[in-house]
């Protein structure tokens, strides 16, 4: 058997030259991966990484696994076929907010609804980097940018709410400048069995610079964010004293200590709960904070395993082998 190599960081690193704007979100991102990928245990001839077109897609240049750059918006379609095919593989889709939810909208949709066992990275800028500046799926009302010099009309998506309407199992939201925050929704990431997607706010220094100060400022971001930790209240602000409850179907900002107000009165974060919950807290609107973690895990079946069993309940129906053991049975075979 020989001994057990033990990977570090270093051997996630390929011997391409990164190449994004200096200071852009991707490489904390990056970072963050390659930080993670050793400590999965798994050699890095079984992990793949999938892109689409964009400037998150370059990422499986930079990181020591296989990978395909693939083209505007289907690599959700191409890890699909790969997973179907090669399920002992860890399969991982980087993608953006214009490649996923503009001209892959479709596949990413699919991906999820099907629960495919893949992990989509999808990097949120609110705007198009590659193309140079044009406003995204994700670009909030208003936004003015080349394509929309008067402020864009449309109403913008929500990545987490996409995902949860598609019935995706595993949901979390994260920021590239919070390494501890982001390897931590990894990691659950690479455990969960199924269709995981985690949209990570990242800026983009050059079109949309400080579109998340906000929620990175060390001054703001205690107040401008939430955490969802299973199992506990919603709490937040830089005194802890606040909290969030549902007023009905309502989110709303409490004090801890005033109006009889307490910590049991909060909501406390489940992320086995029905979706409906965690659609509301997703885009909860400017009078609440902007939640961070893991929005749903739940466990249901998994693509590629009820198709290989739907192909060999066929198969038997019919009288055939299992095409599993027939391909191992040996060299040659005799079909009548």
């Amino acid at each position: 058997m020989g001994d057990v190599v033990k990977l570090t960081r270093k051997d996630f690193q390929s011997d391409q030259e990164v190449r994004w704007c200096p200071g852009c979100g991707d490489y904390a991102i990056l970072a963050s991966v390659q930080k993670v990928m050793p400590e999965l245990g798994i050699p890095r001839e079984n992990i793949v990484f999938i892109s689409g077109i964009g400037c998150s897609s370059r990422f499986p240049y930079y990181i020591n696994t296989y990978g395909f750059h693939t083209i505007h918006g289907r690599a959700p379609a191409i890890a699909t076929g790969l997973k179907t095919t090669r399920p002992d593989l860890q399969v991982w889709v980087v993608t953006g907010d214009g490649d996923a939810l503009s001209i892959g909208g479709n596949h990413f949709l699919h991906v999820l609804r099907r629960n495919v066992d893949v992990k989509i990275l999808l990097f949120n800028n609110r705007i198009y980097g590659l193309t140079k500046g044009q406003y995204s799926p994700a670009s909030e009302l208003g936004k003015k940018t080349k394509s929309t010099p008067y402020g864009s009309i449309d109403a913008p998506l929500s990545p987490v709410q996409v995902a949860l309407g598609a019935n995706a199992s595993f949901v979390a939201r994260s920021v590239d400048v919070d390494p501890q925050h982001l390897q931590g929704v990894l990691k659950r990431m690479a455990e969960h069995k199924g269709s995981a997607v985690v949209e990570i706010y990242q800026n983009c220094n050059v079109f949309n610079d400080g579109a998340f100060d906000p929620l990175t400022n060390k001054a703001t971001k205690n107040d401008t964010t939430v955490r969802l930790e299973h199992g506990k209240p919603l709490i937040f602000g830089a005194d802890g004293r606040k909290g969030i409850r549902l007023n009905g179907l309502r989110p709303e900002v409490v004090t801890i200590g005033e109006n009889g107000i307490t910590e049991a009165d909060l909501l406390v974060w489940d992320e086995k709960a029905p979706a409906a919950l965690s659609f509301l807290m997703a885009d909860p609107g400017p009078d609440l904070p902007v939640p961070l973690g893991i929005f749903r895990a739940v466990e249901r079946p998994v693509h590629h395993e009820l198709e290989l069993a739907q192909q060999n309940a066929v198969r038997m129906q019919r009288g055939e082998a299992d095409i599993e053991k027939l391909l191992h049975a040996g060299d040659t075979w005799t079909i009548e």
